[in-house]
């Protein structure tokens, strides 16, 4: 009996964790993919425009935390006073961010 709980415990959470990768690229695909690109390379018209960096080079990737990220998210990105990115903040949860964050590492070649 207890075996059969474990594997259906198992299979729950692994299941939720397939739920949020799913979620994770809905909101790319609806909040980031427009600028950052879909594959996450910047490679938009408005991704050169601002010039996004290509978050499938792991160089790239390492030069930023994942706090870092959520903070991005949440707080937007401004650049010599200008914004470049809107807050996202008031419109994902932090699970949603979290998921975000763990998406966009997983651009990483």
């Amino acid at each position: 009996m207890k075996r059969k709980i474990s594997l259906l415990l198992a299979t729950i959470v692994s299941s939720a964790g397939i739920a949020a990768a799913a979620d994770a690229s809905a909101t790319w695909n609806t909040n980031c993919a427009s600028c950052h690109g879909k594959d996450g390379s910047g490679a938009t018209m408005m991704g050169k425009k601002l010039n996004i960096k290509d978050y499938r080079d792991a160089k790239v990737q390492a030069a930023f935390s994942d706090a870092e990220a959520a903070r991005a998210i949440k707080e937007g990105v401004k650049t010599s006073g200008k914004e470049t990115m809107k807050p996202f903040g008031g419109k994902l949860s932090d699970a949603d961010v979290k998921a975000l964050v763990a998406y966009l590492r997983a651009f990483k070649r």
